[in-house]
């Protein structure tokens, strides 16, 4: 089976990719969001959504209040989430993938939540669409305390062209807004 799963990786379909960049995260941290993996373009730039059609920045600077002052550079970006009091990772610490699509994900390793967890006094957790939200429950969920609460957001994912950016600012609001304004 594994000389089967290289062949594959081999023809150039398949990739096997690490996750390279660590959590972003202290202990003032009240919330944490997991998308699944990072993409292409956000493995290149070694930091979380870098693809410049990914609405992530825009919503959460909507969100958190940064008065629309989205972040730009990594070091405003992680400067701007510990502000916020918000934890970001990922749900996949490795995997095989076609790119950046998540519907090809397969052979999945899950990171560990507890590195977050036992530091950050984190009160609830969002994924940032459905497959991060499966993956999470399937491959993480164990790591995590009973109780916590998990939920799932419309993706920021420019291939999530159902939603507008209008439309993803309120859902996220709705549902992270209620934790922000208890900081």
């Amino acid at each position: 089976m594994e000389n089967r799963r290289r062949a594959q990786l081999n023809k150039g379909k398949y990739k096997h990719v690490t996750h390279e960049f660590g959590p972003v995260y202290d202990e003032r941290s009240k919330i944490l969001i997991l998308g699944s993996l990072p993409s292409v373009k956000s493995r290149e730039q070694q930091f979380y959504y870098g693809h410049p059609q990914n609405r992530f920045w825009r919503v959460l600077a909507a969100v958190a209040g940064a008065g629309g002052s989205v972040p730009d550079s990594v070091d405003e970006k992680r400067a701007f989430l510990l502000e916020s009091r918000v934890a970001l990772w990922d749900v996949i610490a490795a995997c095989d993938i076609i790119g950046s699509a998540d519907s090809t994900i397969k052979n999945v390793q899950g990171n560990d939540m507890s590195v977050i967890l036992n530091t950050a006094d984190i009160r609830a957790i969002f994924t940032n669409g459905a497959k991060a939200h499966t993956l999470f429950w399937r491959y993480c969920m164990e790591s995590c305390p009973p109780g916590l609460p998990v939920v799932r957001l419309p993706s920021t994912s420019p291939a999530n062209a159902a939603w507008s950016e209008e439309r993803l600012i309120g859902a996220w609001q709705e549902e992270i807004g209620k934790y922000l304004q208890q900081l």
